[in-house]
Order: structure tokens, then C-alpha cells, then sequence
């Protein structure tokens, strides 16, 4: 084995790299427990709001010493291997920022009959196009008015500067994309911001590419309302006037006083119970109940529970961290003010980032809020402030900024987001980085009242009541262009102006695809996850050792080091593990043999003809190495469309087949010879076997003529595709998934089983007789509700008046206690999207196909007869979809049967490879052969692989069928069907169509090849 050396070192390092991300999730899961540990009461209740204080409290603390190395919670989260929201529970959305508001705004809302109908034609197109809203807008606008020019509609004030009433019409559209592109990315920073503050544990935004629209991820969320409202709430940009510190800090004076008192207070009542308690047990309780405790923060009397909550949060705290060193209210401070703000001494009011929901309940307090003056309010900083240790006395913590804000008489700002007419980003006559803002004419008026009476004062820039900046006033700015100058880094700097720009124009989003799954439903999905997984493991290692005796053991220990591979490489990546990721990963934990297969079978064809051990290990692994090499690309290929052309658990799926392809090559190629060379070391040589009993000689000098039946295949295949595809259309046409046709979607679990026809039924009348499908979904008292009514209507409260509806009808079972689990949403123009990319996907995958084959095998013969195949696999899966409705296997076609497709392609054409290639090799060693001579000997030769492979893979498919749970039914009874007609088509399909095709009068010539050392001598068996 050459670099052997190199091989085993980085198997070595790959494996200390996987062991070191997976110890993250371990140490995550340890705080987990803890903090569960100190929020469940003595009934076993768990108190949500005190497990994720808790979590909250140790964030930044350090949690995980490794050599020497300490690890905050905050990033031992970030490094560990998250679940998605399948397997965890909470809420994913797809937004679309609208740009028809955009586009109305920036033309100052002309009222020019063309502009409004181009808008409209544009709107109406979008919902069956994958074309950009300008691109659209413009085809229509030239279309309604050839001869007209947009400068004139959108040459104002406005877009002074970018459009002037010569600019051509590709100018005006270059300036309105630019325009919306950048509304998108301000409206993604702004939502970005509103889910940090929303207090989501490891969400996950994203820009989708080439298109308008934004994922959000938010796991754990439950209240779907709020989140809703969140997302699509309008951003609210203000500017205020702000207290300067000598105006507001004799308050804080107040304040102190009232604090002080109580805690001195506090001590008093502490003392009488200490002295009453030396007298009378009795009396003692009695005077501590009469006189209780103040809480100076909330101002409330301190009970039992709080003390005992109190106590035993700073004993699981301890047994963590140093608290006397991190803890912001620690007992050496003078008064509860300078705790909460320690740095108030030096005329900064900022505190701990911990702090902040104290400080909130001490300002919400009645007697709290009467020393403020009426027209004083607080706002905090929307990002904090990291301080050294020198400051604070302590290690180096993030403190954020209390800004008190003066209020006009209507409690209104004195300038609004709508005045501003331009931001950007500049640079000052020194080079520094400033921010230019021009405001329209109302605006400036406004804007100049303001700073002329806050002239060396601080102006807040305020977004959804965050401050994010506030500027010192220089003087009165009378035309309303003002620059922004400070410490600014050009980021910050393009930040501040995309804020400034956010309140200049309305940018609206729709909520185009939404999913919410249960608490409850994603612990199900965990079970069946991990239930699969270890049935599917359990069945492949013994098969292995049964048939393949110390090989098989030998293939499984690679086997285990893929999985662990898979697991690790996934955790350091912090990607999220789905339900399809594990589908995805018990599927390659039957793919992943078929490499140690075709060794196996290799080195025990080089035994029949008595070659030693050892020169048998190494000439079964080099000649197995192009046909390994090859199935694996052409699976990769499949994977790689699904990861760019899939969305949300779909491309979990892709990654994790990928990088399953990737670890499996890696360990059966190079692991298990490791292994095996180790075996077979030394004495131990002779002992190494590689079949039992059972297999010694199973399938030995098998012929079976497969080519002369061939004709029989095609008539076959194409009346059953034909008969699946008739019943498809008396059935009334595909049973197409929410995410395929748009509409709603809910999951409804009842404490006994209800008849879905009978639910169906209830709730035609409630769906005002729009399509509505309601069927089991695993248990009987679990069914899923699909409609389509107002599927074209995106809005909330569209949303609000289905799930309503819903519940109308479901009142009649109300003693049965029905509860939505899940549900989704997916917008008419989004569905679309999604079915025209599934097309193009599939499509691509058969392109990418037979361009590598033809690629490899240097004749198209080759490729059509794979892509042919391919096609007929695809096929047969959609019929038996259709035929399976006959006998109650009534499943979906959404984005997770076209996963399914794209793998049973990758899968087939795997073994389409593997037979092309023992057919060059047997071309190759007997040049003056034909093609019809060479094939069956080929198919026969390779019979075993293509048995022991399918076997493999369809023990893992039937395993994921039983135990995958309902939402994987559908796509294992795809696999189920695809790998039986993958290896049919390989068989009877694709090798015949290249010998009905291929001009066998013509010399034969050698593809390339990927190994160094191909057989050139041997015998041709039959």
C-alpha cells in the first residue's frame, strides 16, 4: 500500500479532529442538564423562564477547560452539532421582500396609466416565472408603451444623483435593481437584529441567492403570532433628543436613596428575625412572615420559593464557575445601583449585558418610575460594548449603554424615518469614514428645529427602540444634509446608512413558505431517528460478517469509522442534523459497503485462481479502484444538485449524502486496507477469509443469458410506467405535496382515532368548498390536514382565518381534544418555484450524468444507456406512487421525493458504472472481442456485487420504511421501489441499450482509467 504512513496519520488526525467538535456537544448537553436540574421543582415540574435564565446566566462563562484552553457555553454552542427544527421543534419561514412598494416609492407613487399597468402585467407573471420583479417590470412596461421612457416617471428629488430625465430606460432599471437589492439587505440586518433581540438560542438567517427572499430558522419558538408579527412588522427609524448626564444623573441620585433605604430596611428585618429566633421558634416565623424582606429591584416582598430558588442558583452556579469574579451583583458593591451599574462613577450608565432585564424591573416599578420626570424614557444601545478588565474591576465582560431619551409633548420624535431621502457612506477630508444623510423638504424643516435646539447635545438615531447611534449636534443644519462623523470603521459606517435607509422607504415582507413543528413532534422524530439508525447498523454488520466472514467484520469496523466521521465533520461545521440528514445517513450506511463489496469480491476472485493473500488484497484493491472511483462521482454529482437546487430539510439530506460519499471512499478505500494489512501481518496471514459457508460458492460460474430477454424487459417496463401513469390520471392527477401546489398544511393529533372522511367532511363547509385532502398520518389518531383554500392570499391574516377555520371544524371532536402539532405554509408563487426547480434539478442530475459517463467511457452509447436507465428508474418510481394508492400507500410527491429520485438516480447509476466498467475491462483483455460477447460474461461476473449491494441497501430502506417514521415513509417507499428497479434497469436496461446502439464493427478502445495498475491479462469467464 503505497503512503501508508501518510494514510494512517491523517486517519489519526481526523479522527482526534471529529472526537475534539463531537466533545462540544457532550459538554453542551452537560449545562443542558444542569440547568434542567436547577429549574425542576420538587413534583418534577421543569420552569422554562428559570432553565433558560440559567442558560443566560452561564452564557459567558467558561463551561469546558481542554488542555489548558477555556470554552464560554456561548461558544461551546457555537461549535456544537446542532439539531434542526424537524428533530428540535420551533418555526421556519421564508420571506419576500415585496418590491412593487419599492419601486411605487422611488417614482414619487406616480399615477402614469403604463407605469401601474407594467406593475400589475409584472405581478400577475411573477406568479409563473423565476425571473427578477425588475426584469419582468421592464418586458411589460416595454411591451404596454414601446416608445415610453421611464426617466420621465423616475427622474425626482428623490433619486437625485442615479436617474436624471436622460437616462435611458436600461439606466432607470440598473438604478431600481440596485435600489431593491439593497432594500433586501437592509431588510435582512433589520430582522437579523429584531431575532437577536428576540431571544431565539441558535437561530439561523439567511439570503437566499438569486432571489428576493430570506430564511429564517428559529428553533424552540412556539408562538407562531409573534413570531409572525416580528417578521413582519415595518422598521420604525426615529430621532430624539437625549438627556444629557448632568440633567438626568440627580435622579439616579433619587433613585439610589430609595434603593439604599430599602436595603437597609432589609438588614433591620434580618435582625429582628435573628433575635426573635433566639427567643421562640415560633415567634420567629411569626415575626419574619409579618416582616418581610424587600426585593430592592422589583419591589416586592421576598417569599420562601425566591430564597430557595435563590440559594440554590448560586449553588449549582459555584460548582461551575468563579462566581465572585463574573457576578454583576456581587455582595462587595456599595449599593444595588452601583451593581447594576458599575461603571456609574465614571458618568457612563452601562451595565452587564446580564443585567439588563434587572434594570428593566427596577425602572418598571411605580415608585421607580415617579422620580423620572413624565417626558424621560430609557432606551438601550443595540449592541454592547466589550470594556477591560482595568475598567470594571473584574475579567472582561460586555457592557451596553442606558440612554435617557426626551420626549416631545405628543410623546412623538421630532423627526420620523420617513424625512430621510438618502444615506450613504463617505469619507471626510481626512480619509475617515462619515455617513452623509439628506432629508426631503418636510423633513428638513423638522430636522432643523431639532438640532438647533440640541446643539451640543446627543440626537439618537433610534430603529424598533434600539439606539444605534447618537451623535453630538455641532450646530443647526438648515437644508437637512447632514454628515455623521465618529470612530467609525467603513462596515460600521455602510451599517449605519442601510439603518437610516431603512426608515426612507416601505420595503414589506410576505411570509411565502412557513413550517412550525411541535416540541413533542420533534422528540418522535429524534426516536425514530435513532431507533432506525441502530436497526439499520445492527442488520448491515451482521449481513457483512454472514456473508463476508472476517471481511465482513473488517468492512464493518470501516464502517463505524464513517459514521463517526460523518457525525464529527458535521459538528465542526456546525451544521444542523435533520431528520432526512439521518435518512441520509442510515442510507449511506448501506451505500458505504458497496465499496468493501466490490474489493471483497475482487480479492475472492483472485483466491479462485490461487493467488495468495496478500497479492490478492492488493490486486482486488487496485482494480476495484476505478470502478469505485466512478460510481462515487456519479453519486456525488446527484448529491451536489440536490444541495444547490434543494431548500430546508432537502439539502440537509444533500449534505449529508455527500459527505457520507466522501467518508465512505475514504474509509473502505484506505481505512479498511489499513485494517486488513494489519490482519494480515505476520503469522496471522493465513487465517484472513473472506466468505463462510454459506457464500463460498454461491453464484460461482453463474451464467445467465440477460441479454436475450432483454425485448421481454422493454415491453415489461413500459406497461407497468403506462398502467402507473393511466391510474395517475383517473385518480385525478398526482398526489402533489403543499410544498408542489401551495396552500396549508397541518398535522392534528387527537386522543382517540377519528375517520378522516369524516374530519374531511367537517371541514369542506369551514373551507368554503376549496380542495381539501385529510388523511392518517401514522397512528389513527394522528391526521394531516391539506388545503388549498386561499392558497393565493400570503398575508397573516389569511393565515389567521384557515388555522381559524380549521378549528371550526375541528370543534365537533373537541371531546377527543384535538391539537395541532406542525404546520405549514407555501405561497402559490413559491410553489411554483419549487416544482420548476425539482424539474431542472432531476434534469440536470441526467445531463451531469452522461457527460461524466461519456467523459469516462469515451463512446455515448455508454451515457445513453445509463441516462435511459436513469430515466426509466425515475419513472417506475412516479407509477408505483400511483399504483400504490390502490392499496392505501397514499404518499406525497413534494421536495422529498425528488431527494429520493435524485438518490435512486445516484444509486442506479452506481451500479450501472460498476458493470460498464468489468465490460472494459473484458474489452480490454481481449481486443478483438465484441460487445454482445462481453456483456453477459460482465453481468454475471458482477452478479454478486450487484446482488450483496441491493441486499444491503434494501435491508437499510426497509428498516428506514418500519421505524423512519410517517414523515419518511414516502421517501423510503420511493428507495424501496428505486433500488429494485435500479438494479432491474442495470441489468436488463442500460447494458442492453448499449449493445443495441454501439457499432461493434468498430475498434474497441480503452477509456482512461483512474488506477495506475488495470488487469491486461486473465481469462474470460462464462
Amino acid at each position: 500500500m503505497r503512503n501508508k504512513t501518510g494514510i494512517l496519520l491523517l486517519t489519526i488526525v481526523v479522527t482526534a479532529l471529529c472526537a475534539y467538535y463531537l466533545s462540544f456537544s457532550f459538554v453542551s448537553k452537560r449545562v443542558q442538564r444542569d440547568a434542567e436540574a436547577y429549574a425542576t421543582d420538587a413534583k418534577g415540574n421543569v420552569n422554562t423562564n428559570k432553565k433558560f435564565s440559567y442558560l443566560d446566566s452561564v452564557r459567558k462563562e467558561p463551561v469546558f477547560n481542554f488542555l489548558g484552553i477555556k470554552y464560554t457555553y456561548e461558544e461551546i454552542q457555537n461549535s456544537e452539532l446542532s439539531l434542526g427544527l424537524d428533530l428540535k421543534g420551533g418555526m421556519h419561514v421564508v420571506l419576500e421582500v415585496s418590491p412593487v412598494e419599492i419601486i411605487k416609492s422611488m417614482a414619487g407613487n406616480s399615477k402614469d396609466p403604463s407605469f401601474l399597468k407594467a406593475l400589475q402585467v409584472a405581478q400577475q407573471r411573477q406568479q409563473n416565472s423565476q425571473a427578477k420583479f425588475t426584469t419582468l417590470f421592464a418586458q411589460a412596461y416595454r411591451e404596454i408603451n414601446p416608445s415610453g421612457r421611464l426617466a420621465a416617471i423616475f427622474s425626482n428629488t428623490a433619486n437625485k444623483g442615479r436617474i436624471n430625465y436622460n437616462s435611458s430606460n436600461e439606466q432607470v432599471i440598473a438604478a431600481i435593481d440596485t435600489e431593491v437589492n439593497g432594500a433586501i439587505d437592509r431588510s435582512f440586518n433589520i430582522l437579523q437584529t429584531r431575532i437577536d433581540k428576540f431571544g431565539v438560542n441558535q437561530p439561523n438567517i439567511q439570503r437566499l441567492k438569486s432571489s428576493d427572499q430570506i430564511q429564517i430558522e428559529l428553533p424552540g419558538v412556539t408562538d407562531a403570532t409573534r413570531v409572525r408579527k416580528l417578521l413582519q412588522g415595518t422598521a420604525n427609524l426615529e430621532f430624539w433628543e437625549v438627556w444629557k448626564p448632568e440633567e438626568f444623573f440627580p435622579y439616579l441620585g433619587q433613585l439610589n436613596s430609595i434603593l439604599v433605604k430599602q436595603e437597609a430596611a432589609n438588614k433591620l428585618a434580618a435582625g429582628k428575625s435573628g433575635n426573635t429566633a433566639a427567643k421562640s421558634n415560633a415567634d420567629a416565623l411569626t415575626k419574619a412572615a409579618a416582616q418581610p424582606a424587600i426585593d430592592p429591584l422589583t419591589g416586592k416582598p421576598v417569599t420562601d420559593s425566591a430564597t430557595a430558588d435563590t440559594t440554590k442558583a448560586n449553588t449549582v452556579a459555584s460548582a461551575k464557575t468563579d462566581s465572585t469574579k463574573t457576578d454583576s451583583l456581587a455582595a462587595n458593591q456599595s449599593s444595588q445601583l452601583t451593581r447594576l451599574f458599575p461603571l456609574l462613577q465614571s458618568g457612563l450608565l452601562q451595565a452587564n449585558v446580564r443585567d439588563t432585564a434587572k434594570v428593566n424591573a427596577l425602572l418598571r416599578r411605580p415608585d421607580v418610575r415617579a422620580i423620572f420626570p413624565a417626558n424621560m424614557k430609557f432606551l438601550w444601545a443595540v449592541k454592547p460594548t466589550p470594556l477591560p478588565a482595568a475598567q470594571v474591576g473584574q475579567a472582561k465582560q460586555e457592557f451596553i449603554e442606558l440612554y435617557a431619551i426626551k420626549k416631545g409633548r405628543d410623546n412623538k420624535a421630532p423627526v420620523g424615518g420617513d424625512a430621510i431621502s438618502d444615506a450613504r457612506q463617505d469619507f471626510d477630508q481626512q480619509g475617515r469614514p462619515e455617513v452623509n444623510m439628506g432629508m426631503n423638504v418636510a423633513g428638513a424643516k423638522k430636522w432643523q428645529r431639532l438640532t438647533a435646539a440640541s446643539i451640543g447635545r446627543q440626537v439618537a438615531i433610534v430603529l424598533d427602540n434600539y439606539v444605534y447611534s447618537a451623535p453630538v449636534v455641532q450646530g443647526e443644519i438648515p437644508n437637512g444634509n447632514s454628515s455623521i462623523s465618529g470612530n467609525f470603521t467603513v462596515e460600521e459606517a455602510q451599517d449605519l446608512a442601510n439603518i437610516l435607509k431603512a426608515g426612507k422607504m416601505p420595503a414589506p415582507t410576505r411570509i411565502v413558505e412557513e413550517a412550525i413543528v411541535g416540541p413533542s413532534l420533534g422528540q418522535e422524530a429524534i426516536n425514530q431517528g435513532l431507533l432506525s439508525s441502530l436497526a439499520a447498523m445492527a442488520i448491515v454488520v451482521i449481513f457483512m460478517v454472514f456473508y463476508y466472514s472476517k471481511g465482513g467484520f473488517v468492512a464493518d469496523l470501516a464502517l463505524l469509522f464513517n459514521i463517526f466521521f460523518i457525525v464529527g465533520i458535521l459538528a465542526q461545521f456546525n451544521a444542523a442534523l435533520t431528520l432526512p440528514g439521518i435518512a441520509g445517513m442510515v442510507l449511506t450506511m448501506g451505500m458505504s459497503v458497496d465499496a468493501n463489496v466490490l474489493i471483497f469480491e475482487r480479492i475472492r476472485e483472485e483466491l479462485a485462481l490461487g493467488v495468495s493473500i496478500k497479492d490478492a488484497i492488493h490486486k482486488g484493491y487496485d482494480r476495484a479502484f476505478s470502478s469505485i472511483f466512478d460510481s462515487n462521482v456519479t453519486t456525488l454529482l446527484a448529491g451536489i444538485i440536490l444541495y444547490f437546487f434543494g431548500s430546508g430539510p432537502v439539502k440537509g439530506f444533500a449534505i449529508t449524502l455527500m459527505l457520507g460519499i466522501a467518508t465512505s471512499f475514504f474509509t473502505a478505500v484506505y481505512v479498511s486496507r489499513l485494517i486488513l494489512e494489519y490482519m494480515t501481518s505476520g503469522k496471522k496471514v493465513n487465517s484472513m477469509t473472506f466468505s463462510t459457508v454459506f457464500s463460498k460458492n454461491l453464484f460461482k460460474n453463474f451464467n445467465f443469458d440477460f441479454i436475450k430477454y432483454r425485448k421481454l424487459a422493454y415491453i415489461g417496463s413500459t406497461a407497468v410506467i403506462v398502467l402507473g401513469f393511466v391510474l395517475m390520471f383517473v385518480q385525478g392527477g398526482p398526489n402533489l405535496g403543499v410544498d408542489f401546489k401551495g396552500g396549508r398544511s397541518y398535522l392534528v393529533n387527537f386522543d382517540q382515532a377519528v375517520p378522516a372522511s369524516e374530519v374531511r367532511t367537517a371541514l369542506l363547509d369551514e373551507f368554503k368548498g376549496s380542495g381539501t385532502d385529510v388523511k392518517t398520518f401514522g397512528a389513527s389518531n394522528r391526521l394531516k390536514v391539506t388545503t388549498s383554500y386561499l392558497a393565493e392570499d400570503e398575508s397573516t391574516r389569511a393565515d389567521e382565518t384557515v388555522q381559524t377555520a380549521l378549528q371550526t371544524g375541528l370543534k365537533q371532536y373537541s371531546a377527543r381534544n384535538p391539537k395541532i402539532l406542525s404546520s405549514s405554509k407555501v405561497g402559490a408563487t413559491m410553489a411554483d418555484d419549487i416544482q420548476k426547480t425539482a424539474v431542472l434539478a432531476v434534469l440536470l442530475s441526467f445531463a451531469g450524468i452522461f457527460l461524466y459517463v461519456m467523459l469516462r467511457f469515451r463512446k455515448w452509447q455508454y451515457s445513453l444507456g445509463g441516462v435511459v436507465a436513469l430515466i426509466h428508474d425515475a419513472l417506475m418510481v412516479t407509477a408505483f406512487f400511483a399504483i400504490g394508492r390502490l392499496f392505501g400507500l397514499n404518499y406525497e410527491m413534494d421536495q422529498v421525493f425528488i431527494a429520493s429520485i435524485l438518490t435512486i438516480i445516484g444509486f442506479s447509476i452506481n451500479d450501472t458504472v460498476v458493470i460498464y466498467d468489468r465490460i472494459r475491462e473484458h474489452l480490454s483483455n481481449h481486443p478483438k472481442s465484441k460487445i454482445r460477447e462481453v456483456i453477459n460474461p460482465a453481468l454475471n461476473d458482477t452478479l454478486s456485487r450487484t446482488i450483496i449491494t441491493s441486499l444491503t441497501v434494501l435491508f437499510v430502506v426497509v428498516i428506514l420504511f418500519i421505524f423512519g417514521g410517517e414523515t419518511l415513509r414516502g421517501f423510503s417507499y420511493a428507495m424501496l421501489i428505486g433500488v429494485i428497479s435500479g438494479t432491474y434497469s442495470t441489468l436488463y436496461i442500460a447494458t442492453p441499450i448499449l449493445m443495441d446502439t454501439i457499432d461493434d464493427e468498430k475498434p474497441k478502445v480503452t477509456a482512461t482509467t483512474i488506477t495506475p495498475k488495470l488487469a491486461t491479462t486473465g481469462k474470460l469467464r462464462s
